[in-house]
């Protein structure tokens, strides 16, 4: 990104961050209605998915959530200027946090918190930043700039970043200290490091990276989601029990006990889990293409 467009970049955001929370929402929300409208290979990548995931839904079914997905990811990006540059007291404001466990425990094992790609991700790392101690892995862009800014901003209120290609063992040793560390491992990076497990019924490439951070720090994963909460009133952060008997040593079994999750969640609000990317773009040998 040349320096004249990081810059006004940067200036959007910071002026969507001074306006009314609900009319930056309407404008994303109105803005990837608009979008959706015309044809693109995002639009086609959304239905595919869901076609693929929810082959019992019509036609109809399918439009009507991957319009409104449109329109949350769409806010979400405009979002983006409370959650980079608001205040902490926004934050804490705008974010319901809900926890199955206890965060302030000095005596809690290693922890690692799961999340999942839904469009309200960022924050709930953000709110959670802001309260209590922890490192949160990152995938570096393509875009050095863009990059730079969202490390610095993520990481603003104490978060350690740590870049994913070089994290295990900067990851163990936080971990060890007592510091949770926070990633999601639900998008697909093609087969090293995954093994194929179902998602709603389709071969999912699966990162295999949770559990196997699990089992060299010895810590229990907590899966957590973050939802935007409808009529505009800001996003819940739920932070669920640790999940049972993983890792159990099967790397295989550890990603079918991942996505049955993720499925759940996603049955739950599925307008708002990241549809937009390829899920499903890494195949099994001899499966046909989907995208």
């Amino acid at each position: 990104m040349k320096t004249a467009a990081h810059c006004m970049l940067v200036a959007l955001l910071r002026l969507l961050s001074l306006l009314p929370y609900s009319l930056v929402a309407r404008m994303g929300s109105g803005l990837g209605a608009g979008l959706y409208v015309i044809r693109s290979r995002r639009k086609h990548i959304v239905l595919t998915n869901l076609r693929l995931c929810f082959p019992a839904m019509t036609d109809l079914e399918h439009e009507r959530i991957a319009c409104a997905h449109f329109q949350h990811v769409v806010r979400s990006y405009l979002e983006r200027g409370f959650q980079w540059f608001g205040s902490p007291r926004w934050v804490s404001r705008m974010v319901h946090l809900e926890s199955k466990i206890e965060l302030d425990d000095p005596d809690a094992p290693p922890t690692i918190f799961m999340g999942f790609h839904f469009v309200g991700i960022e924050v709930g790392c953000m709110l959670y930043s802001s309260r209590l101690p922890v490192a949160a892995l990152y995938t570096r862009m393509s875009n050095a700039r863009l990059c730079a800014l969202a490390k610095r901003q993520r990481g603003r209120f104490g978060a350690k970043m740590i870049e994913r290609s070089s994290s295990a063992r900067d990851a163990v040793r936080l971990l060890r200290a007592g510091i949770p560390v926070m990633l999601a491992a639900d998008m697909d990076h093609g087969t090293t490091g995954s093994v194929f497990a179902p998602l709603f019924g389709v071969p999912a490439c699966t990162l295999t990276s949770v559990s196997r951070l699990a089992k060299l720090s010895g810590a229990r994963v907590v899966p957590f989601v973050t939802e935007v909460l409808p009529e505009y009133r800001g996003y819940r952060l739920t932070i669920f029990e640790p999940l049972e008997g993983y890792p159990s040593g099967d790397d295989s079994l550890d990603a079918c006990t991942m996505n049955a999750f993720l499925e759940r969640q996603i049955s739950r609000f599925p307008e708002q889990y990241y549809w937009v990317h390829r899920r499903f773009k890494t195949r099994p040998a001899g499966t046909p293409a989907v995208y």
